[in-house]
């Protein structure tokens, strides 16, 4: 049940709209003064604070500053008498979610409530998603070759290089894609992704650049593409040794210049996108066989970086066994099964030639056929090799 906080040094006011907002099923807590409120947010998680400005003791725009960091996921609703337009963009200057003057119209109160809760829902769901796109990006292992990897992002996310991720499908390209974006001083914009592979070529530019209305016989509507999507963040090119050779120099303008054009279109549009690009081909070959231009390849490889197959960091399988136990059955809603040693080198000791991919899919396979422990018989039984 949503839950709000009025804050008014007036009693009546304070009753007033705790007696219409508990009427629509929301629980209310009141303070009589600035202070009051902020130990209650600290205290308790308020998805709606209702704040008057003027006040004793502390008026309504500093508590609203000073809860930026007690409670900062709470939409500020401000409320006065003596408000005028600038206390209205000064408040929302200082982080305010809306502004009503008193007495408030009731049908305005709770519609503002209701968006504000919307708005409050909203910011949670979004930092719920971005903890498990967190996870789901975490590379597990501690084997040499990881670290190297680890070390290769650490010191080139915070920086604009533009980077080249090289390695076997199902390795973990996107993995390191992820967290080249999450430790960049872009991670606040958004990452946006584009497989190269599933994309017709007649189609790639559209979808990288956008298209006018009436460009082409199905464009019956502007379309804003990839790039601009992705403005002020990252835009992740994987299997980019697919993308046809006609955007190829289209990609190759749009990083010598940042801007782009949208088909059918003639207005430069200026993009500030970091460029991070995967393939599982070997691009020197393709370049030789001109299936892509070497001028590309150098704009993309400033920072080459290499995710080793799972043959090669065979130590790391254990830990990866580990975490899909767990993740597959936090999916399933099941207490994790256990493994026991036998059966984990019987899983060290097979070629992997799917890679990480390919691992997740026999443990769970082992997790629906095996008992509440998977021994050496499940594993030589069903990974299906």
């Amino acid at each position: 049940m949503p839950r709000i906080l009025i804050i008014d040094d007036e009693r009546a006011i304070r009753n007033t709209l705790k007696e219409i907002l508990e009427y629509e099923s929301y629980t209310v807590d009141q303070a009589e003064d600035g202070p009051t409120g902020l130990d209650l947010m600290i205290r308790n998680k308020y998805d709606v604070v209702l704040c008057d400005i003027k006040m004793p003791k502390m008026d309504g725009l500093e508590v609203l500053e000073r809860a930026q960091l007690a409670s900062p996921d709470s939409a500020f609703i401000m409320v006065s008498a003596h408000g005028n337009i600038e206390t209205a963009v000064d408040a929302t200057k200082k982080g305010a979610f809306d502004f009503i003057q008193k007495p408030p119209d009731l049908n305005r109160l709770l519609v503002t409530v209701r968006n504000a809760l919307d708005r409050t829902k909203l910011v949670t769901e979004t930092k719920t998603l971005k903890k498990k796109i967190a996870k789901s990006s975490e590379m597990i292992g501690t084997s040499p070759e990881l670290e190297a990897v680890r070390k290769a992002i650490t010191k080139v996310a915070p920086t604009d290089a533009r980077v080249l991720i090289t390695g076997p499908n199902g390795a973990g390209k996107e993995m390191v894609a992820r967290q080249l974006h999450e430790l960049s001083n872009r991670n606040n914009g958004p990452m946006v992704e584009v497989n190269c592979a599933a994309i017709p070529s007649e189609l790639i530019e559209s979808e990288l650049f956008g298209h006018e209305k009436g460009s082409f016989t199905s464009a019956v509507k502007q379309r804003i593409g990839k790039f601009e999507q992705a403005d002020g963040g990252t835009l992740f090119l994987d299997e980019i040794g697919d993308m046809s050779l006609s955007a190829q120099a289209k990609v190759l303008r749009a990083l010598q210049e940042s801007k782009i054009t949208r088909v059918g279109g003639e207005k430069e549009i200026t993009v500030n996108v970091r460029v991070i690009a995967a393939t599982n081909k070997d691009l020197q070959q393709e370049i030789a066989e001109r299936n892509f231009r070497e001028d590309l390849y150098h704009r993309l490889s400033v920072i080459l970086i290499k995710v080793p197959a799972l043959n090669d960091r065979r130590d790391d399988i254990p830990d990866l066994v580990q975490r899909f136990l767990q993740d597959i059955a936090r999916d399933y809603g099941d207490k994790p099964k256990n493994i026991d040693a036998k059966a984990l080198d019987y899983l060290k000791s097979l070629d992997w030639r799917g890679n990480i991919r390919e691992l997740r899919n026999v443990v769970e396979r082992l997790i629906i056929m095996s008992e509440d422990t998977i021994t050496e018989p499940d594993a030589r039984t069903y990974a299906g090799k």
